[in-house]
């Protein structure tokens, strides 16, 4: 009966054996190559496994394409987003698009863990959303649709022990995510403790780590959507042959008069019908937003997290700070002097530490054309951020010289009300 039995699930059994010896190996060879035409299509797919993997990021940005960090604006393709300008007039940079809805800095935190090597002494662009500081930051759920064991895992097997590693393990032990693999979970604690991981956990590690970037490299590529690389097509042809600021410019206010019609608040009239006509007519929008904040979250460290790793790889960095539709600012009430004050402490957290390469749009709100909807770059938008990002990236640019502070990742800094900035600046020189 055993020799029956053996016969009939033996060979399973040996199988099995093999595919998990195959996946927990070291990854020492380059099977699945990426192809430049897979590259081009990953980099403006904005796929949620492209974001949680590493395969396609490392092979792509080894291959000159640069690392645009945000989140939604991303998915406004227009004749003027960056995919577009770079790729109509073959720029010597290719922007891969690193976010999407709901993802925000923990988020982009774990994303630059496995691709640290194509960051160190690279260049970087990084968009920063006023509307990820809220009181509570990121939303736990979206943060668990981009979470990735294989990033989690990456960081435990290089992390060190400091403060910082030790704040983000206690700020990823906060998601519901990070207990989908029970011993990833118990290192967590380890280290939001400052203990030492044992013997075990290291090898469990390694070899999760392994066994999860051979899945990537077999899986990464399947069923990468292309829409997104079909759209920037289109949107390319739209464009003169030749690059000028002043035509571009009046072809994006002309592209975008004619797209948002004559609505009150001047943006996109397909985001409009489907998603604000009829809620306006309920009323419930007006002054919806008067007490909201952007100036107290636990963003705020979650941020530095980003720029603690960016010091440590050297990594030089063009911040854009987006507007907010100034019609729609003043509909829903949301108060000017907040955000002003938003831009004053977030421009304290970067410059104060030496990241001084900051586009800050905010007060163009009230431009023509500039949005494509109530907190989305678009048309003339999008135009006046590749005057600053063409140039950086371009052209050869001075070192970095970052001064991090550990204060930035406190209690008292991520809930500092904007009057006691003046005083915190003082205090703090």
């Amino acid at each position: 009966m055993a020799k029956r039995l053996l016969r009939i699930f033996g060979p399973l059994i040996l199988a099995a054996i093999l595919v998990f010896a195959v996946l927990a190996m070291p990854v020492t060879w380059g099977f699945s190559h990426v192809s430049a035409a897979r590259e081009r299509q990953a980099a403006v797919s904005l796929s949620p496994n492209v974001l949680r993997g590493k395969h396609m990021k490392e092979q792509a940005l080894k291959d000159g394409y640069v690392p645009f960090f945000g989140s939604s604006e991303w998915s406004r393709f227009d004749p003027m987003h960056p995919s577009v300008l770079a790729q109509k007039y073959k720029r010597s940079y290719r922007p891969f698009l690193l976010g999407a809805r709901g993802s925000q800095s923990l988020t982009q935190y774990f994303v630059m863990q496995n691709i640290q090597g194509e960051l160190r002494n690279k260049k970087a662009v990084f968009v920063i959303s006023p509307q990820w500081f809220v009181k509570n930051g990121t939303r736990k759920d979206a943060f668990g649709f981009y979470y990735s064991q294989l990033q989690t895992a990456e960081w435990l097997t290089h992390f060190r022990h400091d403060a910082i590693d030790q704040y983000a393990a206690q700020r990823l032990l906060q998601m519901p995510a990070a207990n989908s693999d029970h011993f990833i979970y118990a290192a967590l604690q380890c280290v939001a403790k400052g203990e030492k991981l044992t013997d075990f956990q290291r090898f469990y590690l390694q070899t999760r780590k392994n066994m999860l970037t051979q899945e990537d490299q077999f899986f990464s590529g399947i069923d990468l959507p292309s829409q997104n690389l079909n759209r920037v097509n289109q949107q390319a042809k739209k464009l003169p042959t030749h690059y000028s600021y002043s035509a571009l410019d009046r072809l994006g206010g002309q592209l975008g008069k004619a797209a948002t019609g004559d609505n009150r608040f001047h943006i996109s009239d397909k985001f409009y019908k489907q998603g604000l006509k009829k809620e306006l007519k309920t009323g419930n929008l007006k002054n919806f937003q008067k007490n909201l904040s952007y100036t107290k979250s636990p963003e705020f460290a979650d941020f530095q997290l980003c720029l603690d790793q960016f010091s440590r790889l050297n990594t030089n960095v063009l911040f854009i700070i987006p507007p907010i539709n100034a019609r729609w600012q003043k509909y829903t009430g949301l108060s000017a002097t907040m955000l002003k004050q938003f831009d004053q402490k977030i421009h304290y957290q970067l410059q104060s530490q030496g990241f001084n390469n900051i586009v800050d749009l905010s007060n163009k709100g009230n431009v023509p054309y500039f949005m494509t909807d109530t907190i989305h770059l678009g048309w003339r938008g999008w135009l006046a951020v590749d005057k600053k990002v063409n140039p950086f990236l371009s052209k050869q640019q001075p070192q970095p010289h970052y001064a991090i502070s550990d204060k930035f990742y406190s209690k008292q800094w991520q809930n500092l009300a904007p009057s006691d900035l003046k005083q915190y600046e003082a205090d703090n020189k």
